[in-house]
């Protein structure tokens, strides 16, 4: 099984669970979702049978199979929807392919289960590459199967904007598409495809996407990276901007100097852009604000935004850019929802006490934010930063460095042993990042985050990857085919896989955190990429 259950023992007896078995009790229809391919039917009684445990926490399940069926205790719709996925591995491989009237062994066990961490995350940059709403509900389906709960959405940056605006249409109309996009490798002279690119979702799809990930226990964290990553906004709306200049929707990598103006006007557009995005989704108890690679220039250039920094009592463009991520947190806090941030924003200092800090540069900074009494998930570019190559090897997709494997992924531990108890405590989760500069399309988001995001998978859920998982991967990688998906073997990619070549040692990731790592100690260091 994949994630690890936390006991599982076998038992005599065994049972046939037949295509369109009867399930009955609580959450039948949770179990139906979790099983689609089997088709189970809700009845008075049957082979499922679920009951509700409030003695166990709301992902906590107990699952018994034997000659008498199926029988589900939960604690809450979620433990019994992971109850039914961890029923299906019980299942041959075949089973996750739809088949009519099929018939498959279920072996008595007992599994009894709950997850180390309650933030199981995958992130997706569909600001750099746009992938249609398919392939995000295709994703989806992907995390509930491995017991992954929540789907980061990294919805603008320099290079696109995503999201219908009814409010602030040119953001849909202008910001959601570039007219070529960078081919070159990583610090070579830019060269392009000539190729437009672009999409976005509707406010109607991110309704969509909201009820379908909710329904399989997974919940959207939508990101709007601010106030650096902004050409793709003032392509559209320049008078939010720092100087007001013209801006183009960046067509090449990295990041820019664009920068929203922290005056009045910009939270008002900001509060309304959150208003749209959570009435579309539904619940949304996180939204990410960014706060990452944020180039102050501008903001110290503008007589008006030093006057309002003054006004305000704040020193330096540092103190300002942590006022105005603590405004916005505030804003999302009236509508019911955290605020999240990459780890810049912690070190500037100023977050509302309830901010959950991602610690992209190094568990380093991760440590600082949990001893400050941050809520902490765990987001390191080693071994979580899936753009990177699996190996140093031109066989490899092009990507930005190597190499992060299989193995480093389920040799992290999110909370270190050293660390004290209300330190460890704090890191409510952890996280993989997938950017997309050299991903462009799903074929390679499959290659890039398969099987390292079953490794993810142990991690988040069991605390930390067994010695046997390496062979308990092997026998998973028959449900991934089973599903479609196209992931990296453990040989090395397919042919077909290969796509423009890597470049092996352009950046190294043990280069990358060294030097990262030491820029958390700046409360300046805003611009690592620049």
């Amino acid at each position: 099984m994949i994630p690890r259950p936390e006991l599982l023992s076998d038992l005599s007896g065994s049972y046939v669970l037949t295509s369109g078995a009867t399930v009955s009790g609580d959450f039948p229809d949770t179990v139906r979702l979790a099983l689609p391919r089997l088709d189970p039917r809700p009845g008075d009684s049957g082979e499922i049978e679920v009951r509700r445990d409030p003695a166990l926490g709301a992902e906590a399940y107990r699952l018994v199979t034997g000659s008498r069926g199926v029988e589900i205790t939960a604690g809450g719709r979620a433990g019994a929807f992971y109850a039914a996925q961890s029923l299906h591995q019980l299942l041959p491989d075949a089973s996750y392919r739809f088949s009519d009237g099929a018939s498959w062994p279920v072996p008595g066990v007992r599994v009894e289960d709950a997850p180390r961490f309650a933030w199981r995350g995958l992130h997706l940059d569909v600001a750099r590459h746009f992938f249609p709403k398919r392939e995000i509900l295709r994703l989806i389906d992907l995390m509930a199967v491995h017991k992954l709960n929540r789907l980061h959405l990294h919805l603008v940056d320099d290079q696109g904007w995503r999201v219908e605006s009814r409010a602030y249409p040119l953001l849909h109309e202008v910001s959601s598409h570039r007219p070529r996009t960078a081919t070159n490798y990583y610090r070579e002279p830019d060269t392009y495809d000539d190729i437009p690119h672009g999409g976005y979702y509707t406010l109607d799809d991110l309704a969509e996407i909201g009820a379908y990930a909710r329904s399989r226990c997974v919940t959207v964290v939508p990101e709007i990276d601010v106030p650096g990553h902004a050409s793709a906004i003032l392509a559209a709306y320049p008078a939010l901007g720092a100087t007001g200049e013209p801006h183009d929707v960046l067509d090449r990598w990295g990041i820019s100097p664009a920068i929203l103006s922290p005056l009045p006007r910009t939270v008002e557009f900001l509060t309304t852009i959150f208003d749209e995005l959570i009435g579309a989704l539904g619940e949304t108890p996180y939204v990410h604000i960014g706060g990452d690679e944020v180039v102050l220039d501008r903001w110290t250039e503008s007589a008006e935004i030093v006057a309002y920094r003054d006004s305000l009592g704040l020193a330096t463009a540092n103190d300002l850019q942590a006022w105005f991520l603590r405004r916005l947190a505030d804003a999302l806090a009236e509508r019911g929802a955290r605020a999240v941030v990459w780890d810049e924003a912690f070190v500037s200092g100023g977050l509302r006490q309830d901010t959950i800090v991602m610690p992209w540069r190094g568990m380093g900074v991760g440590w600082r934010a949990a001893a400050a009494g941050h809520d902490v998930v765990a987001t390191p570019v080693y071994p979580l930063y899936f753009d990177y190559a699996e190996a140093a090897s031109p066989d490899e997709p092009m990507a930005i460095g190597d190499a992060i494997t299989v193995e480093d992924v389920a040799a992290f531990r999110p909370a270190p042993e050293d660390w004290t108890e209300e330190e460890r405590a704090r890191v409510i989760g952890v996280q993989a990042q997938l950017w997309t500069e050299r991903v462009p399309d799903p074929r390679t988001v499959d290659y890039r985050l398969w099987p390292r995001a079953c490794a993810l998978a142990e991690v988040a859920w069991s605390g930390s990857a067994s010695a046997d998982f390496g062979a308990r991967l092997a026998g998973h990688y028959g449900r991934l085919d089973a599903l479609g998906v196209e992931y990296r073997p453990p040989a090395g990619p397919h042919p077909w896989q290969r796509r423009r070549p890597h470049r092996p040692s352009g950046v190294r990731v043990v280069d990358v955190m060294a030097r990262i790592d030491s820029m958390t100690h700046d409360a300046e260091s805003t611009r690592p990429s620049m």
